[in-house]
């Protein structure tokens, strides 16, 4: 007999050892795993003027689908954590080293590590620039200048972390706007047009390409002027406006002084409907900010706004932010900053199976996810966002819609662009009560 072979009673012993071992090991473990701490949350960063209509409500936007993330599970079993930082921004004139430094603080104090800006204008340069330094995915909720997505093309290392989920870049804004005032013109009969947009590079180039572009379809610009975005006096301007004798004005506001311009022309009876790009306009508190004198008012906005449901997800974002904050979802950069918290950062996530910033670049790349504001979002090359257009045989439905809507009675938001859609809603385009051009129409 082998005196180092195992006798039966010494191997029993010995699997009973092993046994043991393992099932107190595995115990150990059990034990050792519960004593972890949770995963820390991912912090999402919001960029924003907290005080005024447009950031707060994109901050309630961004709190509402983070708790609704986090009520599924969170992502990759962690929760989202929203931190917050004011930059002041729609207060004329911006102060660039507020804003800076709120986006600064946001990264390094706050520890963000993904950021929302609401951002618009010169304002937004700095912060690409501070999230390239720190690289930072930056997914931006305003902003409509080309040459922002441009800086991702042109220096893709450096601003590759910039993604636009709002607004339209100009040129896509442009022609948005351009269809819909052909639209308009066919809807009504006028063919006098008139531009009035606040100083900036989007409203000159907005106004370059209606003067070039709307005599290709009969129609006239016969009033084109951009003033100071401080002014909160528009006689003169409504004025000139009266005095060209144009039937549509088209304003592009896109700050506060968007409550002064449509109460004085509301006031003056001014002979002429306005419909354009009023940022404010998508807040549903603008009717009481104008005591009601923004009725026949259009503007430009996302089905969410209307209640139109685009998608299958577009009607429940509109009542989980009534239920949660009493009021209806206020613009589209709330929207934008709800589906980019609640859908577009989670896929991505997902897809990139971690939060490393380079693979979740990568994965906000492949973006195409149903949200509230389309059936597919998609990126461009550049990272800004694809965006529907409307006409025969284009799919306008399904990606990014950017409707218009108008004011009608006690504040209601009626959906009037694309036509289609308003004859699919039974929504009717309506005048003001006063004497116009459509007075004997």
């Amino acid at each position: 007999m082998d005196s180092k072979a195992l006798t039966k009673i010494q191997s029993t012993a010995l699997i009973a050892i092993i046994v043991v071992a393992a099932v107190g090991g595995g115990a150990a473990y059990v034990l050792w795993s519960a004593s972890l701490p949770p995963p820390e949350d991912i912090r999402i960063g919001i960029c924003a003027d907290l005080d005024n209509a447009i950031g707060e409500g994109v901050w309630r936007a961004a709190v509402l689908a983070a708790e609704q993330v986090n009520a599924e599970g969170g992502v990759l079993g962690r929760n989202f954590t929203i931190v917050a930082e004011d930059d002041d921004d729609e207060d004329a004139p911006v102060d660039l080293a507020v804003a800076s430094s709120a986006m600064t603080k946001l990264i390094t104090v706050d520890k963000a590590d993904f950021v929302i800006s609401a951002a618009t204008g010169n304002t937004i340069y700095p912060h690409q620039d501070i999230c390239a330094e720190h690289k930072k995915i930056y997914l931006a909720v305003r902003g409509s200048l080309d040459n922002i997505t441009q800086r991702v093309l042109d220096d893709y290392g450096r601003y590759k972390y910039y993604f636009k989920l709002w607004s339209p870049n100009s040129s896509s804004s442009a022609a948005g706007i351009l269809d819909s005032t052909v639209a308009l013109c066919n809807l009504t009969g006028f063919t006098k047009v008139a531009y009035l947009g606040v100083d900036s590079t989007a409203a000159k180039q907005t106004a370059t390409m209606l003067s070039s572009s709307l005599p290709n379809y009969g129609l006239t610009i016969v009033y084109s002027n951009l003033f100071p975005s401080a002014t909160t006096d528009f006689t003169s301007y409504l004025a000139a406006v009266e005095a060209s004798g144009a039937e549509i004005l088209i304003p592009s506001i896109t700050n506060q002084a968007a409550v002064p311009f449509v109460k004085e022309w509301h006031d003056r009876e001014s002979p002429f409907v306005v419909k354009g790009s009023i940022t404010i306009a998508q807040d549903t508190n603008f009717w009481e900010l104008t005591d009601g004198k923004c009725e026949y008012v259009s503007f430009s906005g996302v089905p969410a706004l209307s209640g139109y449901p685009l998608t299958n997800k577009t009607a429940l974002t509109r009542v989980a932010y009534l239920e949660r904050w009493g009021t209806m979802i206020p613009t589209a950069p709330a929207v934008a900053a709800y589906d980019g918290v609640r859908f577009i950062l989670p896929d991505a996530i997902k897809r990139a199976g971690t939060i490393d910033t380079e693979a979740v670049v990568k994965a906000l790349e492949a973006t195409d996810v149903e949200t509230s504001m389309a059936r597919h979002f998609v990126f461009t090359t550049s990272h800004d966002i694809f965006v529907g257009t409307a006409g025969p045989n284009k799919p306008e439905e399904d990606y990014l819609l950017v409707a218009n809507f108008q004011y009608q009675a006690n504040g209601t938001i009626v959906l009037v662009y694309p036509v289609s859609l308003m004859n699919e809603t039974e929504g009717t385009y309506r005048f003001p009560p006063w004497d116009g051009p459509w007075s004997n129409r």
